[in-house]
Order: structure tokens, then sequence, then C-alpha cells
């Protein structure tokens, strides 16, 4: 009795299906990367509509992957917040509708919580046997979140803190629009960042006096600083140029692990937890996935990177949890909420 996850709260169209012992049955995603690239940034009008022309077929091509009928579908999750509104509201009301149709439930599914639950997706399968891990400290991490969470179950959460300015993940796109590199900029800055020979430029860290509040724009700022020294203000050579870029990419990327993780860390020793889940697109990244995983003072889970970004799948297993637990609402009272946060 499978769960058909929906998810389109940026400019992913995706679903996913998943059975209830968590078996991943499919997973398709459409991305858009292609339509924003040119504009640095992602344009919401143009993500609502590509989710229109998308979410029908990446539905469909999910059910034909998971060799499923559509009356062996038990119920559809589907994200109604946070996010941009147009996006949400795609995949809202086509979810509505779709229930409607089946005459099953529709759970709403908070796309912050569907980013912790591909942590407990161990191969292609949701763990519900992870249950020593609690309580832990769950860092999100996104291009557009980056919040530190106390969980003491799979939908335990309890909101300590975030950032008051940029996401991390909106600081990777900034600092590659900086730096002439395009977007999306997470991928792009850990690649310039490995050809890296150690000039040992050092970018200042925001520290805050709360361990659990993030500020990612003075950073920015100062990384803007040190590209028109380095480059712009200079007559430089490609080679030069490419080789600034590298240094320029990896002393930021160093200042953001240093932040992220000492933050964890030390929240993760106040609150007495042994394990930090990591989660969002920003969990992709190489670099701190290496230096959270070598750390001794702390257990760190992540997901595998094909559910780090936003997928269907996340949603379907946060889904899961709610219908196992006979967690239903009327459709009706599902809304959209772009401001929607952890509770």
């Amino acid at each position: 009795m499978p769960i058909l996850g929906i998810e389109t709260s940026c400019d992913e169209t995706a679903c996913g299906i998943v059975d209830q012992d968590g078996q991943i049955l499919a997973n398709v995603v459409a991305s858009q990367i292609e339509t924003h690239a040119p504009y640095g940034g992602i344009i919401p009008e143009l993500a609502s509509r590509a989710h229109i022309i998308n979410i029908h077929k990446v539905v469909k091509q999910a059910i034909i992957n998971s060799k499923l009928k559509l009356s062996d579908i038990e119920a559809i999750a589907v994200t109604n917040g946070p996010g941009l509104a147009g996006s949400l509201l795609v995949g809202l009301n086509f979810a509505k509708g779709f229930s409607s149709s089946l005459n099953i439930p529709l759970i709403g599914v908070n796309h912050l919580e569907g980013h912790v639950s591909a942590c407990f997706i161990d191969e292609d399968k949701f763990d519900f046997s992870k249950n020593d891990i609690f309580p832990c400290i769950s860092l999100i991490i996104s291009g557009g979140h980056t919040e530190l969470v106390l969980m003491k179950e799979y939908d335990s959460f309890t909101m300590l803190g975030q950032t008051r300015d940029d996401a991390v993940g909106e600081a990777f796109d900034k600092v590659s629009r900086i730096l002439g590199l395009g977007y999306p900029g997470g991928p792009i800055i850990e690649n310039w960042a490995k050809k890296s020979v150690g000039k040992n430029y050092t970018l200042p860290r925001s520290w805050l006096k709360d361990n659990s509040e993030f500020s990612f724009s003075g950073l920015k700022t100062a990384t803007k600083n040190l590209a028109q020294q380095k480059i712009y203000d200079r007559d430089l050579s490609d080679d030069q140029i490419a080789l600034e870029i590298s240094e320029i990419s990896n002393a930021f990327q160093e200042s953001v692990l240093d932040v992220l993780m000492t933050k964890s860390v030390q929240v993760a020793k106040e609150f007495q937890c042994e394990t930090i889940l990591v989660s969002g697109g920003v969990a992709a990244n190489g670099y701190l996935r290496n230096n959270f995983e070598n750390n001794n003072d702390i257990n760190a889970i992540f997901p595998e990177r094909k559910y780090c970004t936003d997928n269907g799948i996340m949603i379907a297993c946060r889904g899961l949890i709610d219908f196992r637990n006979k967690l239903f609402v009327s459709p009706e009272s599902i809304k959209v909420n772009p401001q929607l946060n952890i509770t």
C-alpha cells in the first residue's frame, strides 16, 4: 500500500513513491536549472509555469517506474510549505485533485521536515530502526534555509535557531555570481575550491553570541571585497584570474564550514546529543561531508547525495510517518504556507 509524494516548493518538480515498509519504488525529478541559470537564481514566475508543464508528466512517469496501478496508491503526501507561493500552489492543487479522484487521504508535508527525513533513507529504504540516535540535532542547509533543530523522535521538531539574513545556499549562489561563475553556486564553488594551491586567504567568521544563530551576509560582502582587491582591481591573465577564483572559493568554503560545524557541535553538546543530522542541498558538498564525518566529537548522518536536493521521496517518507500514525486532516484544511517553519 504505497505512499506517493509530490514536491514543488521551488524549482524541482518531483514525485517519489514508497511502500509502507519504507521501500523506495520510484523517484522522478524534473530540474529547472537550465531555465534559471541565465538569471543567476530562481525566477518565481518561470518556476511556477515549468511546474504546470512538468507535474503531470513527472507523476505519470513515477507511477510507470513503480509498476503500480493508480488503485494501488494508498495516500498522497505533498509539500505545502515553506517555499515559493506559486510553485507550492501547483503541487498542492494537483495533489488535491489527484487524491479526490482516487478518494484517498492527502497529507500536507513541511518541506524542511522532508529534508530531515532523507537522513533516514538507507539503501533506498526509510529506516525506522534508528531510534537510538534520539535526541539529536538536525542541521538543515539549503538555498533557502539554515536551521538548527532539536529532534526527540522522527516527527518531533523544536526550532533552536536559524540564519538572520542569507541562507547558506543563497550565499554560495551570490558568491558564485560575484566571481562570474554561474548558477547553481554550491557545486561550482566546491569544484573551484578543489583547485586551490593554498595561498591561505582568510575570510571572517560570523560567530554571533547565540550558538544556534547564523549570519552569512557579512561573509558575502567580505568575499566581494576580496574579489575586488585580488581580481577586478588588477590586470591579470586568464590563468592568474583562475588561480585567484580558486583561492577565494576555497577561503569562502572554509569559512562556511567552520561556522556550520563549530556551531552545530556546540549546540549538540549543549543539548547532550551525540548525533547531528545534516540535510538539504548544501549537504551534498563533499568538503562539508568529509569534515563532518571526520569530526570525532560527533556522529554525523547525511542523506545520499541524490536525496540532498529537493525530491519527492523525502516528502513521501515524511508523509509515511503520519500515515503510519493515522494522522490525517481534511484536504480542504491543507493550505499553502510559504513561511511555514519547523515548530
